[in-house]
């Protein structure tokens, strides 16, 4: 593996790092941890104690528009509201969030500086290279946004469509990142089908991932709505919303298709299937296992976790399996 690969695999790592304690943060209810950007609470190290917290310093508001959106009385949301509801371990856990932060803006600065020396062999790699960078700036001025708007779900849902985006940037740039990348080839018509087949779950993967959002933000807002009832009282209502219904159709076409596609790679390579296949193949039986976990036991923060990091490895992963396979004739 070459000096430029490795870079572009370690800001990948951190990437996929930075998923994870975002669902974290997602799962632990830690959003607004940090009311503000770029201190927290007014201050560069945060807080423990509300007593050293400077109420008078925070924005009120977006604690007010948060509150309406999960159906409480903005008009409950004081500063001695505030002090009394402070949290000194989710504005920890929001805080070691920003920090995860670091590595990705420092390590895709590094990797954009060295792939200039690419430009000569492997201009793509360059140019994707300095677009990861970009989209890092642009995710981080969203990340700001998504703070100071309270949590707006659609700034949130645009948040990690671009985290996905750059995911799939830095695979490209880590794969190509070599004069002999690794490649994989498949024989025969079955072959051209497997091929095709992965790119569509591919395809339902991110869709699944950007819905599975948007069903967790409808989640939230009922638990917040019906805080005093038990989960069996809104359940019905949340399985009967239309983004429910076609995350769940979509989670069974990703799974059934996902067999498919592996079958299909099977019977087009001599030698069965490579680690990367079996990767997939291990990634999708957990999110089966997990999805059936979060929509009939409870949404449990370690399994939203779990959940969310295997899903960002499966996207790296049949996207990778993209970039590196081919279909060739019999």
């Amino acid at each position: 593996m070459e000096r430029f690969q490795k870079l572009a695999l370690a800001a990948l790592i951190s990437v996929l790092l930075l998923l994870v304690v975002g669902a974290i943060v997602r799962a632990t209810g830690s959003g607004l941890g940090c009311p503000d950007w770029p201190k927290c609470w007014g201050k560069l190290i945060p807080p423990t104690r509300a007593e050293q917290v400077d109420l008078d310093k925070i924005n009120l508001e977006k604690f007010r528009l948060k509150a309406e959106r999960h159906g409480r009385d903005p008009s409950t949301i004081t500063r001695e509201s505030l002090r009394a509801e402070f949290n000194p371990v989710h504005t920890w856990v929001e805080f070691i969030n920003r920090l995860f932060a670091m590595p990705v803006g420092i390590l895709t600065l590094a990797l954009m500086a060295a792939s200039f020396w690419q430009w000569s062999k492997r201009p793509v790699v360059c140019i994707l290279s300095v677009a990861a960078f970009l989209l890092v700036l642009l995710n981080a001025e969203l990340g700001r946004r998504v703070v100071l708007s309270g949590l707006r779900p659609g700034v949130i849902i645009l948040h990690m469509a671009l985290a996905i985006i750059l995911l799939c940037l830095l695979v490209y740039v880590a794969w190509r990142g070599r004069a002999d990348p690794w490649r994989r080839t498949l024989r025969g018509r079955g072959g051209r089908a497997a091929w095709i087949l992965g790119l569509a779950v591919f395809v339902l993967t991110v869709v699944e991932g950007v819905m599975g959002a948007q069903v967790r933000e409808l989640t939230d807002a009922m638990a917040m709505a019906r805080g005093s009832e038990s989960r069996a009282d809104w359940s019905a209502e949340l399985e009967g919303s239309p983004v429910y219904l076609v995350h769940r159709s979509f989670s069974w076409l990703i799974v059934v298709g996902s067999g498919a596609f592996l079958i299909l790679v099977r019977r087009a390579h001599a030698e069965g299937l490579c680690w990367i296949e079996k990767l997939v193949a291990f990634l999708v039986g957990g999110l089966l296992v997990m999805g059936v976990v979060l929509s009939h036991v409870g949404v449990l923060p370690v399994v939203q976790v779990l959940h969310v990091a295997a899903a960002a490895v499966l996207v790296a992963a049949l996207f990778f399996w993209l970039l590196a396979t081919r279909p060739q004739a019999a």
